[in-house]
């Protein structure tokens, strides 16, 4: 019988989301990879329990997370009820509904067809009751905003989430969408977006200034720009990496383009005595304003490697300029 570690809650930082009364760690999990009917469901739960035993109470997930699609919400939910079921009232699980999900015209998008399909197949396979976040995906120009958002305030309402969230909104889409949750009294309390050393798109797009200035949280996702801002392509391309494995997200001719900045972030990295990874993540919470960073993780090593980077997440100002003068 699992038994979480005593002292998890000591080894975590904690911050607020946004304006919200909810805390979450300022390292999350996500399931994107590693997490469908492709990986071991031995080291899926090592990884899981890993992370919940260093204070890691968020798992970030979405419908179509696999391969196959749902098939990461299954093994999730498969792990909740062999393991951390008595503790669900200490972690926060979100899912998300916006993409590509089944075939035909309801599987897609932000219609309220396909949202409230989307998430009770989600609560099924991910054998709850509720998630504690539930996100809009993606922006969604040819529905009404207004239908998206009384989804999401009827979702809220019937129990099937307590907060909701969205992702990939520009700063424009998110006040309009802000206005009318507001005027609905719904419980939307943060964004998640794409943010890391080489993506400022939030920085750009006003995303990141109007959430402040709203009072919601933001989580950043692939802060390590899908691996690139790791040691991991220093001395070549292994074997078993995404770039050799996968190669949807992460292409070669990226790591090329990118290598020389990238050998010149790794050597600020080893002056600070980092890894590239923990500067890179320490680098997207340095602003108070990110409430969280999601991580993925083939194994539990790389959980462990990645909460070092707890023990300095500051940089001067010469530091951040070498890093834009590199990146930008």
């Amino acid at each position: 019988m699992y038994i979480a570690a005593k002292d998890r809650y000591e080894k975590m930082k904690y911050r607020r989301v946004g304006k919200s009364g909810l805390l979450l760690p300022v390292i999350s999990l996500g399931l994107w990879h590693n997490f469908g009917d492709d990986s071991k469901f031995e080291n899926m739960v090592s990884i899981i329990l890993t992370a919940f035993d260093n204070g890691i109470t968020y798992f970030d997930l979405a419908n179509n997370y696999g391969p196959a699609y749902g098939s990461a919400e299954r093994n999730f939910g498969k792990i909740y009820s062999l393991y951390l079921k008595p503790y669900r009232e200490q972690i926060i699980v979100s899912t998300k509904a916006g993409f590509d999900m089944y075939e035909g015209p309801y599987g897609n998008w932000g219609s309220r067809k396909y949202l409230f399909s989307s998430l009770n197949q989600s609560l099924e396979r991910l054998q709850l009751d509720y998630v504690d976040i539930f996100y809009h995906h993606r922006m969604d120009l040819n529905t009404p905003l207004e239908e998206t958002m009384l989804a999401l305030r009827d979702i809220v309402l019937q129990g099937k989430a307590l907060y909701v969230g969205l992702s990939n909104y520009d700063g424009e889409h998110l006040k309009r969408a802000t206005e009318i949750l507001t005027e609905l009294h719904v419980p939307f309390i943060i964004n998640q977006n794409c943010y890391n050393i080489f993506d400022r798109t939030i920085e750009n797009n006003g995303l990141l200034e109007e959430s402040i200035k709203l009072g919601k949280g933001i989580v950043a996702f692939s802060p390590l720009a899908q691996g690139l801002l790791t040691n991991r392509y220093l001395k070549g391309i292994p074997n078993d990496s995404r770039i050799k494995k996968d190669g949807r997200f992460l292409k070669e001719d990226m790591l090329i383009s990118k290598y020389d900045q990238i050998t010149k972030l790794a050597k600020i990295a080893e002056r600070r005595k980092q890894s590239l990874a923990d500067m890179a993540l320490a680098w997207v919470l340095k602003d108070e304003n990110i409430t969280s960073c999601i991580v993925g993780a083939s194994s539990k090593e790389q959980i462990l490697d990645d909460l070092k980077v707890l023990d300095s997440l500051s940089f001067t100002a010469d530091e951040l300029k070498e890093i834009d003068d590199i990146s930008l």
